[in-house]
């Protein structure tokens, strides 16, 4: 099948992008506000667009209470979403109003980061600690922003040492949640290895 994206005249009750773009890695985003609450939400539009120094990027659609914290203090915690910790992610993703610590509704501990002030989930197997650099605003048909992609410069990393063995990372021991379509998630446990040809 072809559709025009722009109609969006695919036929379907929902919307299938989301379903081909896929897995998605989940940034569980922690900041605190200015007035000191602590704030913890999953973003799916999510990645790391550099390195030497890496910038990573999540997309907010509308100003949320992360994306208005992160550009008050100028931080913000990426912490990674194991499949042990999906419910407290879930409870996380909640509605709530500004004034709610989502640390508190969801049963984590926060734990102070070294390099920016935010918290981080203890329970986290990893964590990025970034400073905002940039908010990019991202028109609708009408001209009119209504999503935003932010932008962050990676300061600080804390990685649970049991997933450290020979000097690497042990991503598929830490059971990393990923985003697919519609209400459906994978869990990384099998990882394979394929060198580029030189």
């Amino acid at each position: 099948m072809f559709y025009d994206a722009i109609r969006n005249d695919h036929g379907f009750a929902i919307d299938p992008v989301k379903a081909l773009i896929a897995p998605r890695p989940i940034a569980w985003i922690s900041t605190r506000s200015g007035a000191g609450v602590n704030n913890l939400a999953p973003y799916s539009f999510f990645n790391a667009f550099s390195d030497k120094p890496y910038y990573v990027a999540f997309g907010s659609g509308g100003r949320k209470d992360t994306l208005v914290n992160a550009e008050e203090t100028g931080c913000f915690a990426v912490n990674l979403v194991s499949h042990g910790l999906r419910d407290a992610m879930n409870a996380s993703s909640a509605r709530a109003g500004s004034d709610v610590d989502e640390f508190a509704l969801a049963g984590l501990k926060p734990a102070a980061c070294r390099m920016i002030e935010a918290p981080r989930v203890a329970e986290s197997p990893a964590t990025l600690e970034c400073r905002h650099h940039l908010t990019v605003p991202l028109p609708g048909d009408d001209g009119v922003p209504r999503d935003f992609l932010v932008i962050g410069r990676v300061v600080g990393v804390h990685i649970d040492d049991r997933y450290l063995s020979e000097g690497r990372v042990n991503t598929g021991a830490m059971e990393l949640v990923a985003r697919l379509g519609y209400a459906e998630y994978a869990t990384v446990r099998e990882t394979w290895r394929m060198r580029r040809p030189d």
